[in-house]
């Protein structure tokens, strides 16, 4: 089976302090978040001593956050920087007028809309954003390739370096759950990754949320 490596960015203010971060905003990485991505760099080049990978890629979103982390394990690995690929639909969702806010600013500011949001994120949007829905479309029409370059051969391996809501909702759709339940039964910490087998009948989930 080919390898999908799933990686969220490290660190970022936002993430530290609970604070909403989708693509509005193009934060960087904290300087802790620097080294948590080189913590996982180091992690997915063990990792790839047990991978056959003779066809590696690396992905990620244009989101400088992501393209740091990239870089980080482009480093660890060896990779020269234009090896480093980016797809545009792995971008963060779109938090409209919730960008910027904790959970508790979003109860207050809408507290009706939030409640609905909680119960299924995936069918409501944000307000003046985006809808779990809304990004699946977007990022699986990028991450769907992937797998089929990878189910073709089992020494490819693909590594993508995407957000919470992206590869939350990956996890969830691989793992046959209901999609409204992506954020209650899928875990994301920063700098986590998880590993997927493709290439026989199902996909074959590894790891999830491992911490390097």
């Amino acid at each position: 089976m080919g390898s999908l490596v799933l990686a969220r960015h490290a660190t970022t203010v936002a993430a530290a302090t609970g604070r909403n971060l989708g693509r509005r905003t193009d934060a960087e990485l904290t300087p802790a978040g620097h080294e948590l991505a080189r913590r996982l760099g180091t992690a997915l080049r063990e990792e790839l001593t047990e991978l056959p990978h003779d066809d590696l890629r690396l992905i990620s979103s244009p989101a400088l956050r992501c393209r740091q982390t990239a870089s980080a394990i482009a480093a660890a690995l060896d990779l020269p920087a234009e090896r480093l690929e980016t797809a545009e639909g792995l971008w963060e969702i779109d938090y409209g007028d919730w960008d910027g806010l904790t959970p508790e600013e979003c109860d207050d500011r809408d507290p009706e809309l939030r409640a609905r949001w909680e119960a299924d994120p995936y069918a409501v949007a944000c307000p003046a954003g985006e809808s779990g829905a809304d990004v699946a479309a977007r990022a699986f029409a990028d991450l769907e390739p992937i797998e089929a370059w990878l189910s073709v051969d089992r020494a490819r391996c693909a590594i993508v370096v995407a957000h919470n809501h992206v590869n939350r909702l990956r996890l969830c759709a691989l793992m046959g759950w209901p999609m409204r339940d992506y954020r209650r039964r899928v875990q994301q910490d920063p700098g986590s990754y998880s590993i997927i087998g493709f290439g026989g009948d199902v996909p074959v989930i590894r790891r999830v949320n491992a911490a390097p």
